[in-house]
């Protein structure tokens, strides 16, 4: 039966950004489809909630305090994943920060450090992920993208080209890997209600633009992304590699 494909039962799965809203989300959704944890954080007491909603189903979590941008932390997370569960199936890099200002006022801080987030991190632990997985003979990556990595948004320079970078590098590992049968794809969220976009919601004037430009007429809610991280993290996506899938409610439609 199909819907077998979609099963994670006997799965582990990385999740990075797992303390609250998307990352959250995927990390429980995961858990609701069968597969034990790994939640990540720069905080792990902040990982709690997210800890007690998978253990709720009956699964495992191992919660992970870990900066992606430092290469022992990263080695840490490897190894404690590993320990816990003897594999790692699937791996989300969710993590990430955006940090908004005027391009001529942007300042080399806040440039580095989304850059060194979203892409140096994505890397690195994708790099480390990799190996594990080529030497498991399989394996599930699938990075978080964003419409920005289609768009140039505004105020956001760092943002939008560490993410345009995570869609190019989800192709270039793709092309590497997928021969190892590791599959590596991408999801780009449109504009959900988290805290990385509170300023645009609470912006009455940006959000009506926003909300007029999307087909569905809504912001997108964590809820929206489970169907497809499970998809992604499935086998019913064997034959599914270097994609980008848009769930924006239309938005790259109109």
């Amino acid at each position: 039966m199909v819907l077998e494909k979609f099963k994670l039962e006997g799965k582990s799965a990385i999740v990075t950004g797992a303390s609250r809203g998307l990352g959250q989300s995927m990390a429980v959704v995961l858990a609701e489809a069968g597969a034990d944890i790994v939640a990540v954080s720069t905080n792990e007491a902040n990982l709690a909630d997210t800890e007690a909603s998978v253990i709720d189903l009956g699964k495992k979590c191992v919660r992970v305090a870990c900066d992606l941008s430092k290469k022992d932390d990263v080695d840490n997370l490897v190894k404690k994943a590993l320990t816990a569960f003897g594999t790692i199936d699937i791996l989300v890099n969710n993590a990430g920060i955006i940090r908004r200002a005027p391009a001529v006022q942007f300042s080399d801080e806040d440039w580095q450090a989304v850059i060194d987030t979203n892409l140096n991190g994505l890397f690195r632990l994708s790099r480390e992920i990799g190996r594990q997985m080529i030497k498991q003979g399989a394996g599930k990556i699938i990075n978080i993208a964003s419409l920005l990595s289609f768009q140039g948004g505004i105020n956001v320079p760092s943002y939008a080209a560490s993410k345009g970078a995570v869609m190019q590098l989800t192709k270039a590992l793709a092309n590497e890997w997928a021969s190892k049968n590791i599959q590596v794809n991408a999801i780009a969220p449109g504009y959900f209600a988290t805290d990385n976009t509170s300023d645009l919601q609470d912006d009455q004037k940006r959000s009506e633009q926003i909300l007029t430009r999307i087909p569905a007429a809504r912001w997108g809610d964590p809820e929206d992304l489970k169907g497809a991280v499970v998809f992604l993290a499935s086998s019913a996506s064997n034959y599914v590699n270097g994609h980008v899938l848009v769930v924006d409610g239309g938005w790259m439609a109109r």
